[in-house]
């Protein structure tokens, strides 16, 4: 099956021992939308995209032969990680200041987006849960090492909702590995912010975690090296 391309996704075939999600891949913004100058500020940030969990998800896709998801649309467009009710679905403050790129948004704008980017990423890891055989599915996300000037202490935060015995597993391997490691950290799993590793699992009867790397960690070859090595030895055991 040859790697494919969309608007709102990309898919890397695979059939390994886990299948891989990335929801905040890139701050790609695809026409007709563009990036306004106000949010110039944004883009490269962690609030356009998750730095360094796309090369990371593509290494271990890679290493392990494992089956890949990822956005191909910047968060601030659409969230794909945020259930259609949830208030920051489309984000109106960033910083502290507005997001120009959502401001005054009307219904149907919002249901442009959601036709053309969100649904459609939800409905490829549908298909690909579905046709999978791997028992669990690992969504990858990065985290800023400052947010909102509260220094963030953690290299690596396992989140989970009801698997919490995989999460031991997953943290595990990272503390033996030499990494500083927190549990549902910095956010938590049980707050719906896993919401599409969660709600595809919940779906098909599959095992969901989301790892979630300091981006200063997730942007440095070295350590992603360090960090594929501990997940490729851990999945494929499973």
């Amino acid at each position: 099956m040859p790697l494919e391309t969309h608007d709102a996704f990309t898919h890397v075939p695979g059939d390994g021992p886990v299948l891989l999600t990335c929801e905040h891949a890139t701050q790609r913004v695809p026409e007709p939308w563009s990036w306004p100058e106000a949010d110039e500020r944004l883009r490269g940030t962690h609030w356009a995209f998750d730095l360094g969990a796309a090369d990371v998800t593509r290494k271990l896709a890679a290493r392990i032969g494992s089956e890949a998801v990822l956005s191909n649309f910047s968060r601030l467009l659409v969230d794909p990680n945020r259930q259609l009710t949830s208030s920051t679905l489309f984000r109106t403050e960033a910083d502290g200041a507005p997001v120009a790129l959502n401001a005054g948004l009307t219904d149907d704008e919002k249901e442009q987006r959601l036709s053309r980017l969100y649904r459609p990423y939800h409905a490829a890891m549908d298909v690909a849960v579905g046709r999978s055989s791997a028992p669990v599915i690992l969504s990858m996300h990065s985290f800023t090492p400052l947010y909102e000037g509260t220094p963030r202490a953690m290299e690596i935060g396992v989140l989970f909702d009801t698997e919490e015995r995989l999460a031991a597993e997953f943290g595990g391997a990272f503390h033996r590995a030499g990494f500083e490691v927190a549990y549902n950290e910095p956010w938590s799993g049980k707050g719906g912010l896993m919401y599409a590793v969660e709600s595809h699992a919940v779906t098909h009867g599959r095992r969901a975690i989301e790892l979630e790397m300091r981006q200063d960690l997730a942007v440095r070859p070295a350590d992603q090296e360090r960090i594929v090595a501990v997940l490729a030895e851990l999945c494929l055991s499973f």
